[in-house]
């Protein structure tokens, strides 16, 4: 294990190149903060009158479960919004000047809600002006492994570059012209479909949009999308290995989650198992599965 550089004062872990600077919480591995070359925040301030969350990662579900259960085997065990990995503490596996790996494995805690072997490793990496984050899950069991994998970063809106926060908008790599998914009141997909709100390619941000929660893609095109004004400085959020996308504000908060899925909530009235679930994958005995998102300032 490499000499750890110094934790935050209160105990984020920091990592920096001479262009981007980022610190984690070890408490869910959580992103916490992402810096520009001259200090700018890019991400939320977690203002308690919103959402004190900054950038939870998402497992082994994403979304709201059905009764807040999920079921293997016939067995109902009990699963909260967004899984369990948000409220765990993390070992460090490595922590470098620009690069920092956190781990997560089952326990007898985690294995009252989700009965799996697993190891989840999270790895934090910044590269001039990008930040990834690649994330393994790996399965140390005989059994195939089922799990659901979300991020959650929210992103400062405006971005601190003196634009109009109704400048700014986020721009998808490809078309999209899939409707979208609806939430109902407990948080569960219904039947509705929301017809696509992009002009073209592009999302103009505006509070109304999320008026009914989150705006879902189950069905994502773009391996990318573009987020800022239309002048200054903008950043660029990859998802090469998720087929899910979310954004999701609360009207007139000053962020924007953009979310990267491989997974999705349960459908209304889902009784079914989790490993069938729409937007579960598996994992074979003894393999892994990496799930990667990046974040990069654009000049």
């Amino acid at each position: 294990m490499s000499d750890h550089p110094p934790a935050t004062a209160n105990g984020w872990l920091a990592i920096a190149s001479d262009q981007l600077s980022a610190a984690i919480n070890p408490h869910g591995a959580e992103l916490s903060s992402i810096r520009d070359a001259v200090g700018r925040e890019l991400m939320t301030d977690a203002d308690p009158r919103w959402w004190t969350g900054r950038a939870p990662i998402l497992f082994p579900v994403v979304g709201k479960p059905a009764g807040e259960v999920i079921r293997v085997d016939g067995r109902e065990y009990p699963m909260k919004q967004h899984g369990f990995a948000r409220r765990r503490d993390f070992d460090v596996v490595a922590h470098e000047p620009s690069r920092l790996v956190l781990s997560l494995r089952d326990d007898e805690e985690t294995r009252a809600s989700y009965p799996f072997a697993f190891q989840l490793e999270a790895a934090f990496t910044i590269t001039a002006a990008t930040l990834e984050i690649a994330i393994t899950l790996r399965n140390p069991a005989d059994v195939v492994l089922p799990a659901s994998f979300g991020f959650h970063p929210a992103f400062a809106w405006p971005l601190p570059y003196g634009q109009p926060r109704e400048d700014h908008r986020t721009t998808f790599d490809a078309a999209e012209p899939e409707p979208l998914r609806v939430l109902d009141g407990d948080g569960q997909i219904t039947a509705e479909q929301r017809a696509s709100p992009l002009d073209g390619q592009t999302l103009h941000l505006t509070d109304d949009l999320f008026a009914r929660d989150a705006l879902i893609w189950d069905r994502v095109r773009s391996q990318s999308v573009g987020y800022g004004a239309a002048a200054g400085p903008s950043l660029e959020i990859a998802f090469p290995d998720t087929p899910m996308l979310g954004i999701w504000t609360k009207p007139g908060a000053p962020f924007v989650c953009i979310e990267p899925w491989h997974g999705i909530a349960d459908p209304v009235g889902y009784a079914g198992e989790f490993r069938d679930k729409p937007g579960v994958f598996t994992v074979a005995p003894a393999d892994e599965n990496r799930i990667t998102m990046s974040v990069t300032v654009r000049p």
